[in-house]
């Protein structure tokens, strides 16, 4: 019984000794983004790096996701003479939820994981240190531009993905099943607000953003600089961001419509 007591002790204090580094890691990253600012080509690299790169993925799944969601929508409502209401239905579970959050998480399967992998393989092979003993620092070389692309691109792809399901339920609802075209695009603009709804959305997703391009830079600089510590560390990045994401997505959600 100590034994276990003693270990889930241990394992307490290795959180939030883990978490209190992370803090005061993101402050160091954060410190160094206004000297950044002054060489935009390190962060346009990084951007195409980590939001081009992952287009076909965030494409490919917006559409399907898209047109999935058109015919469950007709399926459940046909029976009720509303399918109508299609295309106010898609666009809000669309921009209010399914595409912040799927999103996120293709991202940080794609290139959250792929920035931890690059940054753990750096330190693994000392490059890290060989930039700080020339008095370079990686901070602000090689961890705050990664982390400001994450940022800027996940709201982009965000929309991108968006933009491409509510044409994939158009797809499946218009031309394949017959909803009416007039109704289906009226009633969207009618009812889908500006700030509360597309806003919002983009909240969720600038929020999502910075905690999974955090929690990827930080893991692949923290990692044990071997090849099982960055595998472990890639692990850690696409499971903890996972959770991060879904979690802040409840939390948001509650904050943003508790007054609906």
């Amino acid at each position: 019984m100590l034994t276990k007591l003693q270990a889930i002790g241990h394992a307490t204090l290795s959180f939030f000794t883990r978490l209190g580094r992370a803090h005061l890691f993101i402050i160091q990253v954060i410190a160094q983004i206004p000297a950044l600012l002054m060489r935009p080509s390190l962060i346009i690299q990084q951007i195409y790096a980590v939001g081009v790169l992952s287009l076909t993925i965030i494409a490919v799944s917006g559409l399907f996701v898209g047109m999935v969601l058109g015919l469950q929508y007709y399926t459940g409502l046909v029976d009720f003479g509303a399918t109508e209401t299609i295309g106010v239905l898609l666009a809000l579970s669309l921009v209010r939820e399914l595409a912040p959050v799927v999103t996120a998480l293709l991202f940080a399967g794609r290139a959250g994981s792929a920035l931890t992998a690059e940054i753990g393989l750096m330190k693994a092979t000392e490059q890290l240190a060989g930039m700080e003993m020339m008095a370079v620092n990686p901070l602000k070389h090689i961890i705050a531009p990664r982390l400001l692309a994450g940022i800027i691109s996940l709201p982009i792809l965000v929309t991108i993905f968006s933009a491409i399901a509510i044409l994939g339920g158009y797809m499946v609802a218009v031309e394949f099943l017959g909803v009416d075209q007039g109704a289906f695009w009226s009633q969207m603009q009618a009812k889908v607000g500006l700030f509360e709804d597309i806003g919002n959305g983009l909240i969720k997703s600038i929020v999502f953003g910075i905690v999974v391009t955090w929690i990827a830079v930080f893991e692949g600089y923290d990692c044990i600089p071997t090849s099982e510590g960055v595998s472990r560390a890639t692990t850690r990045t696409v499971v903890s961001s996972s959770l991060a994401v879904l979690g802040l997505d409840f939390i948001l959600t509650a904050l943003m419509f508790s007054d609906i």
